[in-house]
């Protein structure tokens, strides 16, 4: 790094460069939906973004889209197999579902009616019964989600789809992270959705959908042509200042984000303005539920729909707590009363999801979009108190939307739920289909850093052709 002082000659050479800086800015706000990284897509993409659904705390696998009706003939007798020691190392008896299970749609989907509204939506599901993760631990679970490590340090999977698309929309950023104001980041904290050695410019924002202010201190402080001035100063001393650095990228990424976050200032209240949405519309998310943690989660819903309309590259949803002093961190993790727990959680998400389904295909957007429904991982067919353990071992998600096939089945657990036993599938599978989809191929989207180049799925990874249209 440079530590000399900018002097008066200085730093009239710096500002003297206005024209460069115009130059600069005009670069920077006619990103296309090419990026930089990948001029031109590897093959046809299905989808253009991504609305990732994401169940933090663990939904229960076998009390949702792996029914498995041998639990309830076989409750209360132990498990007739060995077992792998659990995440607290407590292995009740078996514990039948406390929801009941029919097939769904005209696929005949086996689905339990934890999720009624979503469960409707049978064929535009690809459920994948077969996920295994090496993690039982929450932070660990949500880092390899996310990024494909159990530890912080890397970019999350809309990270990259950021840096390898780039984004449609430059008046907001490519990757948002939707909460709300009784939400919170999954164990791990923020640095999941971190951009880590990309480029600043791909890392999540988080937005604040509760109320009218989704980004804090949105509103300029100064009026827009002396906003606009200052801004072009500071680029242009910027600008001069990465000519001079090895970490010129760093730099350029900094000034990019000043930019997007200028041209947020109109962008961000427009998109929070929900005035102009139908009561059909509102009704059909559950909005203006009483209950906020319903109301709360159906805005973001809501919002993930408006911003890939904008172009948004990859959207991401948090789920809140079913009430006041459940952890916002993991709020699926029910290790008892899964029942009240799971039961209360599934209420909050079902109806929104649907309606966003319903909404995205109505509106054309579902072929282009890709919806993605996981958590870190599933629970165990045994019990724990009145609820159950955290079982990496066999555990479900779904895809629906941006060209995966609707009314598939893809893998199997064993009888109990307890073992992926078909096709058997991990999370770099899942990242390596979901960026099939958008045109990339996972192999070929790198970034050199510590020597050598670093993937999102680092060196494994298989698209789940079954699962294609």
């Amino acid at each position: 790094m440079s530590i000399d002082q900018c002097n008066r000659r200085e730093f009239l050479k710096l500002t003297s460069r206005g024209a460069g800086a115009i130059a600069l800015s005009s670069l920077i706000n006619s990103v296309s939906a090419q990026s930089p990284y990948l001029p031109e897509l590897h093959h046809t993409a299905k989808a253009k973004s991504v609305i990732f659904l994401y169940m933090s705390g663990g939904v229960s696998h076998v009390d949702s889209f792996d029914p498995k009706p041998l639990l309830r003939e076989l409750h209360g007798q132990p498990m007739p197999m060995e077992l792998e020691r659990t995440q607290f190392d407590a292995v009740g008896n078996i514990m039948g579902s406390f929801w009941d299970s029919k097939k769904y749609g005209e696929s005949g989907i086996e689905m339990t009616n934890l999720f009624p509204n979503i469960a409707e939506r049978a064929d535009d599901l690809a459920v994948v019964r077969s996920l295994t993760a090496p993690f039982s631990e929450h932070a660990q679970g949500n880092f390899f989600m996310h990024s494909g490590f159990p530890f912080l340090g890397y970019p999350s999977a809309g990270a990259w789809v950021n840096y390898g698309l780039g984004t449609e929309n430059p008046n907001l950023p490519g990757y948002i992270v939707l909460q709300s104001e009784n939400s919170g980041s999954p164990h791990g904290g923020v640095s999941i959705f971190g951009n880590a050695f990309l480029p600043a410019t791909n890392g999540g924002s988080i937005f604040n959908v509760s109320g009218t202010k989704a980004v804090p201190n949105i509103e300029p402080a100064l009026l827009k042509h002396e906003q606009r001035k200052a801004l072009d100063i500071i680029k242009s001393l910027d600008y001069g200042f990465a000519e001079r650095m090895a970490a010129k990228d760093a730099v350029m990424a900094s000034v990019q984000n000043a930019e997007t976050a200028y041209l947020m200032q109109e962008a961000v209240p427009e998109l929070t303005d929900i005035s102009g949405e139908s009561e059909q519309t509102l009704e059909a998310y559950g909005v203006n539920n009483p209950l906020w943690y319903k109301s709360e989660y159906a805005r973001q819903c809501l919002m993930a729909r408006r911003l890939v309309e904008r172009g948004v590259r990859f959207v991401e949803l948090s789920c809140c707590p079913f009430e006041i002093g459940v952890q916002k961190a993991n709020p699926w993790d029910q290790h008892n009363k899964i029942e009240i727990g799971h039961g209360a959680m599934a209420s909050q998400v079902d109806q929104p999801i649907a309606a966003l389904l319903q909404d995205l295909k109505q509106r054309g957007l579902l072929d282009e979009t890709l919806v993605i429904f996981t958590g870190e991982f599933g629970r165990n067919p045994f019990a724990q108190g009145i609820g159950r353990d955290h079982n990496p071992q066999g555990f479900s998600a779904w895809f629906a939307g941006g060209g995966a096939k609707g009314g598939t089945v893809y893998g199997a657990t064993d009888e109990f739920g307890y073992r992926a036993v078909q096709d058997i599938s991990n999370i770099y599978e899942l990242w390596a289909t979901a960026l099939h989809l958008l045109g990339v191929d996972h192999e070929k989207l790198t970034f050199q850093y510590g020597g050598r180049n670093l993937r999102l799925t680092d060196v494994h990874g298989k698209v789940w052709r079954d699962i294609l249209a």
